[in-house]
């Protein structure tokens, strides 16, 4: 039986892919001890996330400034869906579209975990699934009525403006994001709106 000392040492190959195999093991363990809650949720580590200033990336606006108080619909059981309404007469690419529903699904999330941290449909929505539906709409005018009925039934409604680096104007808006809330009450909103 050979010794230790004759065995070869590792590669490097090798070394890499076990570390990269417990790291990615560690991140993810991390990763859903964090969504649940075990590291920084205490009241004191919360309030000091609620008071500072939203910040966006690419220099997008996020319109927190719009955002009334947000209802408690903590007696509807309905399964929750997040909005996310596209401005078609932009003319904006694939890549474009997503990057700015992203910034609107950001939006409305960091909306909720600032004016309702404990809400029960953001807890039901984070764990079935997240829901999201893409809408189009042909105006800017459109978004603004859809987020005035929007902000009027107590839901989160964030409109985007582009920060103007790629393809669109800066201060253009470009999407909508409505929720995440109790499918009923987003669809009296958005129900007759087109898939994009």
């Amino acid at each position: 039986m050979a010794s230790i000392q004759d065995r070869p040492p590792p590669s490097a190959l090798a070394l890499a892919v076990a570390a990269a195999i417990v790291a990615g093991i560690g991140g993810y363990f991390l990763g859903q001890a964090s969504s649940l809650g075990l590291f920084g949720n205490s009241k004191s580590s919360r309030a000091a996330k609620q008071t500072q200033p939203a910040s966006s990336s690419e220099g997008e606006s996020e319109g927190e400034e719009a955002q009334a108080d947000i209802a408690d619909f903590s007696s509807n059981r309905e399964e929750c869906k997040l909005v996310l309404v596209v401005r078609s007469d932009l003319g904006m690419t694939k890549g474009k579209i997503a990057a700015q529903c992203s910034h609107a699904t950001l939006a409305c999330y960091k909306t909720i975990l600032r004016k309702a941290p404990s809400s029960p449909f953001l807890a039901r929505w984070e764990r079935y699934g997240q829901m999201k539906v893409a809408l189009q709409v042909k105006s800017e005018e459109e978004l603004e009525v859809l987020q005035a009925q929007a902000l009027s039934l107590g839901l989160v409604a964030q409109i985007i403006h582009d920060a103007g680096r790629t393809q669109i104007a800066s201060g253009s808006a470009t999407v909508l994001g409505i929720g995440p809330a109790p499918k009923s009450i987003v669809d009296s909103v958005t129900g007759h709106l087109k898939l994009l």
